[in-house]
């Protein structure tokens, strides 16, 4: 059994040098339960809708074991939302979730992961490490976006349990290091079986491997 240890949201749009002008990556815990719908988080927004938010990408889970290696590694803390994360995790293996599980967070939110995050250049500058992009994709901990199954209200504090796995092995850490032709395979298998509905994004990636 995992724990939502921080729930964050966007605390204000920050300037940036990409071409939207601003980034909505600037979350920060918040103490009161907050309601999550299929687009996300209460209250919480994203700057560039082309590459984040929506369905299939409505909330971004972070484990807090993987930040602790990122803290070791680069001599710093890693605050919960540092990451831009809306939950950061205790005790379940994010990365290592495979594509389709469902969690139960609290009470009422049913979630489904969807994919990993892929880091881009607004991350590299919120972070200011030379060759981020290149160091957190070689690390394989890249976190999952997941979508909203059933809507609920969470808050810092509440039980996250797997509640199923689709058991076809491929999980957003292997699909993110290593995404080849025998995973999309297995993916595409997945879905023609009904253990698994593939986020369009993702299929689109499939059908080019397959």
């Amino acid at each position: 059994m995992g724990q939502l240890l921080a729930l964050c949201r966007v605390d204000r749009l920050l300037p940036d040098a990409g071409s939207v002008g601003v980034t909505a990556i600037d979350k920060r815990p918040v103490d009161e339960p907050l309601r999550v719908r299929p687009l996300g988080l209460y209250g919480d927004v994203q700057a560039n809708r082309t590459h984040h938010g929506g369905a299939t990408k409505a909330l971004y889970a972070y484990a807090d074991e993987d930040a602790q290696v990122w803290a070791d590694a680069l001599a710093r803390d890693i605050p919960p939302g540092l990451f831009g994360e809306n939950l950061r995790t205790a005790g379940l293996d994010v990365s290592g979730a495979e594509i389709g599980e469902r969690w139960r967070i609290g009470d009422e939110l049913v979630v489904e992961v969807t994919f990993p995050r892929m880091p881009c250049a607004t991350f590299q500058r919120r972070m200011g490490e030379r060759q981020w992009v290149r160091r957190f994709t070689e690390a394989g901990m890249p976190g999952a976006y997941l979508r909203v199954v059933h809507s609920g209200t969470i808050a810092a504090g509440d039980p996250i349990e797997v509640v199923s796995r689709p058991g076809h092995g491929v999980t957003v850490a292997s699909w993110f290091t290593a995404a080849d032709a025998q995973q999309a395979a297995t993916l595409d298998a997945a879905e023609r079986a009904g253990t698994v509905r593939l986020a369009p994004e993702l299929r689109e990636t499939v059908a080019k491997l397959n």
